[in-house]
């Protein structure tokens, strides 16, 4: 009798550990899910630097002789790093939690992808909530600038305004989940900031056709997955 007692507290402790499983993997499929209703703008864009020459300097006017020395000397030593901060809002309408574990992103210049990134940053966006994922953008301009040189260096620098967009660069962002060990990427890019230069936005179209807009200080509206 207390054998048998204990082996239907044991079966009935399995049964309830594994409803648990099944309950939590119920529920990170559910926010896995939700991630394509999700909503992603661009919130703002700081600390732009070309060869740490702060952009502001440039687009102030305020651009110093040390200023000038570093981009020179960027250019001689065949490396032109350009670094910036963009902060993405991603906006949960729904009335469930949606996950979020890794963002690529690509930089795109005059229309053509220039360089690639990821975070891996893990984020459990709330029901009716929004949440700002911080991505640090960082490449090599150096081959951009390799035939023209110190003007067309200070050129580019100078295509950024206030707000830290630029009329050259473009941002596209790629939102990822992981699910046993697997990754599962969005089936297409999203539009974050465009150059103006761009005509169309081949390749960042959605499923569903939609694709985001630009105004004149880069940012887009709301497009979701």
């Amino acid at each position: 009798m207390k054998r048998t007692l204990v082996a239907v507290i044991v079966a009935g402790s399995l049964l309830c550990g594994s409803c648990t499983f099944l309950d939590n993997l119920a529920n990170n499929l559910s926010s896995i899910a939700n991630l394509a209703n999700c909503e992603y703008t661009l919130k703002d864009v700081s600390n732009v630097s070309v060869a740490g020459v702060n952009v502001k300097n440039v687009t102030s006017g305020n651009i110093s002789a040390t200023d000038v020395v570093k981009l020179v000397s960027a250019i001689t030593t065949k490396s032109v790093p350009l670094a910036l901060n963009v902060n993405i809002n991603v906006k949960n309408p729904t009335t469930r939690s949606a996950l979020l574990t890794m963002m690529d992103w690509a930089l795109d210049i005059a229309k053509a992808e220039f360089a690639t990134g990821v975070t891996n940053q893990n984020y459990n966006i709330g029901a009716s909530t929004t949440t700002t994922v911080p991505l640090g953008v960082s490449t090599d301009l150096y081959r951009l600038f390799s035939s023209d040189g110190l003007e067309s260096l200070k050129t580019f620098a100078s295509s950024f305004n206030s707000q830290g967009t630029s009329s050259q660069l473009g941002l596209r962002i790629r939102p990822s989940v992981s699910v046993a060990g697997q990754t599962i990427k969005s089936p297409s890019y999203i539009q974050i900031m465009k150059p103006a230069v761009a005509s169309n936005n081949t390749g960042t179209t959605g499923s569903n056709g939609s694709v985001g807009s630009t105004g004149s200080t880069g940012s887009t509206g709301i497009r979701r997955l």
